[in-house]
């Protein structure tokens, strides 16, 4: 697969990097890996017409997006944005770019394998590669004895905990776009209910406010009025935080395990979707 080349040396010219639910730079290993292997890489995002929205949720990946955006410009590239099937569109600018190879987080949904399969079967001699990054431990990596996923969670927590996470990816320092393509327009952000503004940035921002709080959130978590929980959500949801960075901002913080532990039950239904997609 073009990129595990990198642990031989080898540079393969053009990767693309299909963003789903991995809207960030800093720990997307998908996007880190192919900065690594490839002169050019083309970070993708695809709107997907038959994905239900609402305005909520079409504001913050409106704005997540634009975020997005001007992090790969800080980084000499850009998002290169479509409309359509996301395997057909991917596979057409593949074809356009004559791309080595396709990379993607991983995920659990029947939706994202179905696509997963289809970009397998669609993309001829092109490689597909699967990363991590949606949660914070891949559903098949914990299983117990005489069984492929776990049914209760207290065993998931105690494996959860010992098994050691992956290291946290940094940002890649630069993202070269081929030249001449078109990186097409942004969804315009409207004015869909709900607080928090979507994005890395923000979510990474709200990150550093919660590790001061997060000690508390066993004690306080259930307090509706006092406003205690992290609100990092959408941020956990669209990957605009990423959940292995997340546990290890706050793991060293006395008290934050009642937190941590509720990232582990978000793993643990993930592992459970992952087993029965359907």
């Amino acid at each position: 697969l073009c990129c595990e080349r990198a642990e031989s040396g080898t540079t393969v010219n053009t990767v693309i990097v299909l963003f789903t639910r991995d809207l960030r730079v800093h720990d997307n290993p998908a996007l880190a890996a192919a900065c690594r292997v490839a002169r050019h890489v083309v970070p993708l995002f695809v709107r997907d017409p038959a994905v239900p929205s609402n305005p909520g949720r079409d504001r913050f990946l409106a704005e997540s997006l634009a975020d997005l955006r001007s992090s790969l410009r800080e980084r000499g590239g850009d998002l290169v944005v479509r409309t359509g099937d996301p395997v057909d569109e991917t596979l057409a600018i593949a074809s356009t770019v004559d791309a080595d190879g396709i990379a993607l987080a991983a995920d659990v949904s029947a939706y994202a394998r179905r696509r997963e399969r289809r970009l397998l079967e669609g993309a001829g001699r092109r490689s597909v590669r699967l990363f991590p990054g949606v949660t914070a431990v891949p559903p098949g990596d914990l299983a117990p004895a005489g069984g492929n996923h776990y049914k209760v969670f207290t065993p998931y927590w105690r494996a959860w905990q010992a098994i050691r996470k992956r290291p946290v990816e940094r940002a890649p320092a630069r993202v070269s776009l081929p030249s001449g393509l078109a990186v097409g327009r942004l969804p315009v952000a409207g004015p869909g209910g709900g607080f928090a503004a979507g994005g890395e940035s923000a979510g990474r921002t709200r990150v550093r406010a919660w590790r001061r709080c997060v000690g508390d959130y066993g004690a306080r978590h259930d307090d509706l009025p006092g406003d205690a929980t992290s609100r990092l959500s959408p941020y956990l949801h669209f990957g605009c935080v990423s959940t292995v960075d997340l546990v290890a901002a706050v793991s060293d913080v006395d008290g934050a395990d009642p937190f941590v532990r509720q990232l582990c039950w978000r793993d643990f239904y993930a592992q459970l979707l992952h087993a029965f997609p359907d």
